[in-house]
This record gives structure tokens, C-alpha cells and sequence, in this order.
């Protein structure tokens, strides 16, 4: 019986280690994986705050931007200056629009947004355009009533703001305004 178990034990001194080994290798597996996944999750997390972030700053501009056009500000005869275009009467199918245009110079707002209460702004300069898009009805069919309404035709502006957090996440946002 001696010899049976030292012939036994003889054969299985390798067989532990190796068993040991594959299980090390696995949980580091698992552990890599689940590193991984954590990592990803905070990647994400972080593109949705800046996103947050930058919608709420382009919110803030455009808000402002329908503020200015309650105040009736002059726009230029032609063209752009200072965020204010002019009405475009020959508008071609092969022009870009104004906001997609990156030689337009754009308003920059300044509301920009302190989101830790530290006194510093952690957004990345939110702006915007207003265009004159002409005189147009304020509700369905009002234009065609006779007499007219004298509150039925008001000019209408298109408003883009935009803004960028830390040049990860960008936001355009547009709105159809009227005169006031």
C-alpha cells in the first residue's frame, strides 16, 4: 500500500499548479474585463455631462439672442456683422445656409454657465447667429382674411446658438422667432 500512494502522488505533483495557474489566469481575465466595462461606463457617463453641459450653454445663447430681437436691433443691408444677417432675397440651391457657413462671424453670448459654484465658466464660448428671414404670418391663414389683422404679418428671424464643452461634445440648437 506504501507504493500506491507514493506512485500516486508522484503522478499528481504538476496537476495542482497547473489547475492553480488556469484559475489565476481566468479571475485576471475577469478582473481585465471588469475594468474595462467600469472604464467605458465613466467614458460615457462624462460624454453625457458635457453634452449636458453644452446644450444648457447653447439654451442660455439662444435665449439671449431672442432677447436682443425683442430690443430691435439694426440689421445690416447685406450680409453678416456681429451675429446679425441680413435677409438673403436671391437664395440659390447651391448657397450654404449662414450657420453652416464657417467664414460667418457669430455673437458670442455672455451667458456663460458655472455648474461646480466655483466662479469659473466650464463651458467653451456659446454663440449665436440671428437672420432676418422676412415678413410672414403669425398664425394659419391670417394673410388671407380681408381686411388683414394688423397683428397677423411680423418679420420672422431664425436664431442658431451653438456651443462646444471642452471639444468633446458640440451642440447646435435653432429656433423660429418673430418680431415683437
Amino acid at each position: 500500500m506504501n507504493g500506491q500512494r507514493s506512485i500516486r502522488a508522484h503522478g499528481q505533483r504538476g496537476a495542482v499548479l497547473v489547475i492553480v495557474l488556469i484559475l489565476l489566469l481566468v479571475m485576471t481575465w475577469m478582473g481585465v474585463a471588469s475594468m474595462r466595462g467600469t472604464s467605458m461606463g465613466e467614458r460615457m457617463s462624462a460624454g453625457i455631462y458635457d453634452r449636458s453641459i453644452s446644450f444648457q450653454a447653447a439654451e442660455a445663447a439662444l435665449r439671449e439672442a431672442e432677447a436682443l430681437i425683442a430690443l430691435k436691433p439694426v440689421f445690416p443691408t447685406s450680409d453678416c456683422n456681429a451675429g446679425l444677417c441680413a435677409q438673403r432675397v436671391d437664395l440659390a440651391a447651391s448657397d450654404t445656409m449662414r450657420w453652416e457657413d464657417s467664414t460667418v462671424a457669430w455673437r458670442e453670448a455672455v451667458s456663460n454657465l458655472d455648474v461646480d459654484n466655483s466662479g469659473t465658466s466650464i463651458v467653451a464660448d456659446p454663440e449665436y447667429l440671428i437672420e432676418a428671414m422676412g415678413i410672414a404670418p403669425n398664425w394659419p391663414g391670417c394673410d388671407r382674411e380681408i381686411p388683414i389683422n394688423e397683428k397677423c404679418m411680423s418679420p420672422r428671424y431664425r436664431v442658431s446658438a451653438r456651443s462646444a464643452e471642452a471639444d468633446r461634445a458640440r451642440v447646435v440648437l435653432q429656433a423660429s422667432v418673430s418680431g415683437f
